[in-house]
């Protein structure tokens, strides 16, 4: 037996962790101490297999095996995003059908947070003593602008060498900036529309949305009709404060917003061509005028892209529109070699032509790590010794915890490009036979960073 498939004498453990761990409701973005208690559950579990434990402030910290100056680590997060609507079965637990696992989390990243920690239980089990400390490093923010590494570095220090299981393979060495801002208006200026609101989370295309409008019969068959010939299906629903359409698309990741069909902007363009823009309020002008079906940025003038990590995306979030707020939340994903001040200026100039003011939610600048980086040739060797096969470096939209990393750590797996895993969608899943493959490919890398 090769060290590597050592790991899968732990195959039942693992699974029973993960369930627990997906169990646990850990939504970042609406539950702040369900994510600490997924750290809480990590940090025990690692106590209870005789590793040294560090909690900081119950939004990130440590896992640690051996002892040295020099640090290697595994950086994984137990936050999620909100499960949606639609499941085929429960998001908040894990389950295997017809060879997949399914679950919020199984992918990004629970299901990796959990093989680092029996990594580290394998080479203890087995006796290999690392030259180094090998740290596990886990966040509990990393859905909502990653300020848990923000707190951990500012006191633990980066890692020599280390890479993150929150991508996929082969190796992701160069990172798109991400920059989310807020549209907003002091208060919704429309009239015919008298509420609007799309998506719970910026770094996802969101699924659903509905529109509540004031309008006569007419103009409701007028949009039942545009509705019928457009993307994405439709409803329309009487209720005592006017007319509710509420629409249905497809979910996608923000770094990838093509793959999706946004409702916010799709319903909001039968809105406009029905009535106009000036009726239904500034933000609304505003997205269906500067960003509209695009995901490229042209109208907006921000266009751009670059060999290293092609072009510039746009994703509209989240839309809230009601008597109290007008605002639009938006994702940017800029080159590695455009300016974000650029970019922002650009956007902020062109919203303030329908009166709406920007402002900036969060910045991740982008990450590029040269491919003869000592940790890029360590992954490839786990790599292709598990799969035989050659480990190539990609670029991705995606963030990570690599670009908190000061260069030097990339992303590293856990998904493979031929298997869709539906991340930030509905039924998010991993064929079980490649997931256990991933998990020889992480040991196999861990040993090799323990013994570099």
């Amino acid at each position: 037996m090769k060290f590597y498939e050592k790991i899968l004498n732990y195959t039942d453990e693992i699974m029973k962790d993960i369930d627990s761990l997906i169990k646990i409701k850990s939504v970042s973005s609406t539950d702040k101490e369900a994510s600490s208690e997924a750290l809480r559950f990590m940090l025990k579990r690692a106590e209870e297999m005789g590793f040294q434990v560090k909690n900081i402030g119950d939004i990130c910290g440590h896992i640690e095996y051996g002892q040295g100056d020099r640090i290697a680590a595994v950086l994984a997060h137990v936050d999620v995003v909100p499960a949606g609507e639609g499941w085929s079965v429960e998001p908040y637990a894990l389950t295997e059908k017809d060879g997949r696992l399914y679950g919020r989390g199984i992918v990004d990243d629970k299901g990796s947070a959990v093989v680092a920690l029996y990594c580290l239980k394998a080479l203890k089990d087995n006796g290999i003593v690392p030259n180094k400390r090998i740290r596990l490093i886990l966040g509990a923010a990393e859905e909502i602008g990653m300020n848990d590494m923000q707190t951990y570095f500012s006191e633990e220090p980066l890692p020599d060498m280390a890479f993150t299981p929150d991508s996929d393979y082969g190796i992701c060495n160069c990172e798109k900036g991400i920059l989310q801002l807020e549209i907003s208006s002091p208060a919704h200026d429309g009239t015919t529309l008298t509420e609007f609101q799309s998506g719970s989370a910026v770094n996802a295309v969101p699924s659903r949305a509905y529109a509540l409008i004031d309008c006569t019969e007419t103009e409701d068959q007028s949009l039942r009709r545009f509705a019928d010939a457009k993307p994405g299906e439709y409803d329309f629903i009487y209720t005592i404060d006017g007319l509710k359409i509420a629409a249905t698309g497809k979910a996608a990741h923000a770094s990838v917003p093509e793959q999706g069909l946004n409702t916010a902007v799709h319903l909001i363009r039968i809105l406009a061509a029905n009535f106009g823009e000036l009726v239904l309020g500034s933000l609304c002008s505003f997205i269906d005028d500067a960003i509209g079906l695009e995901t490229d940025g042209t109208s907006l003038g921000i266009a751009c892209k670059d060999k290293h990590s092609g072009a510039l995306t746009v994703n509209v979030g989240r839309v809230d529109i009601n008597e109290r707020i007008s605002r639009a939340q938006i994702d940017i994903r800029y080159p590695v070699t455009a300016d974000s001040a650029e970019i922002f200026d650009k956007v902020s100039e062109r919203a303030s032509y329908d009166g709406l003011r920007t402002k900036v939610i969060s910045h991740e600048p982008p990450l590029s790590v040269p491919e003869n980086a000592p940790i890029i040739s360590i992954l490839k060797n786990a790599y292709e010794a598990v799969t035989g096969k050659e480990c190539k470096l990609y670029s991705t939209g995606g963030g990570t915890y690599a670009r908190t990393l000061g260069g030097s750590g990339v992303a590293f797996g856990p998904a493979f490009p031929d298997d869709e895993c539906h991340i930030h969608d509905v039924d998010e899943s991993v064929d079980k036979e490649k997931f256990l493959t991933h998990a020889q490919i992480c040991l196999e890398a861990v040993k090799n960073m323990a013994e570099q």
